[in-house]
């Protein structure tokens, strides 16, 4: 099923090598956000909290501080749209692979939440983490976070990496094909395992 895109990389591999060495040297290494990892919109006891789990978007790069990164500001939308109080944190690594988040959330001290969401993918992408690894570390992720959480964990898409125009073609197309490959992942897990992806 996968044979094309393999095929492809394989034929396209001096291109391809070349290309990702060049795009790690010229382009910027963004720092983490700064800032505390959690908080919350309202007064009072928060009556739903959000946590996000990841690479580099849970660890806010592109932004300075964490209260502008993506939990900060979904919990807001929340507490804009219902007035309730809700509580956000985060924790995220740029650059990590799910086997390295994995091995990072043993020794974790997670905070109480009500809904989880992992933003992950980009590095399995460019690193090509085979998808039978890539949904045994997911179903490892949930078997962890079972124990502290009983909400299904919802996954984000992986990114689309052929809109990234960091990326020259033809690696930004491979790339983006790989990344479309571990979303199927994402996609069947919570398709056969509802209570347990989303």
């Amino acid at each position: 099923m996968h044979a094309p895109f393999w095929l492809t990389t394989a034929l396209l591999f001096p291109v391809l090598l070349y290309q990702g060495k060049r795009t790690r040297r010229v382009t910027p290494r963004l720092p983490e956000a700064t800032g505390d990892c959690a908080g919350q919109y309202g007064e009072g006891e928060p009556v739903f909290r959000l946590l996000v789990l990841g690479e580099s978007t849970a660890a806010g790069v592109g932004v300075e501080s964490h209260a502008q990164g993506l939990a900060s500001q979904l919990a807001l939308q929340l507490h804009q749209r219902t007035g309730l109080c809700i509580g956000w944190s985060t924790f995220g690594v740029n650059g990590i692979r799910l086997g390295a988040l994995l091995d990072a959330l043993g020794s974790a001290d997670l905070p109480p939440a009500d809904a989880v969401l992992l933003s992950m993918g980009v590095n399995d992408t460019t690193g090509f983490t085979p998808r039978f690894r890539f949904r045994r570390q997911l179903i490892q992720l949930r078997e962890i976070l079972a124990t502290r959480y009983q909400a299904p964990i919802t996954l984000l898409s992986v990114p689309p990496m052929d809109k990234f125009s960091a990326l020259p073609a033809p690696l930004r197309q491979v790339m983006g094909w790989r990344a479309r490959q571990l979303d199927r992942v994402y996609q069947v897990l919570a398709a056969r395992n509802p209570d347990d992806f989303r």
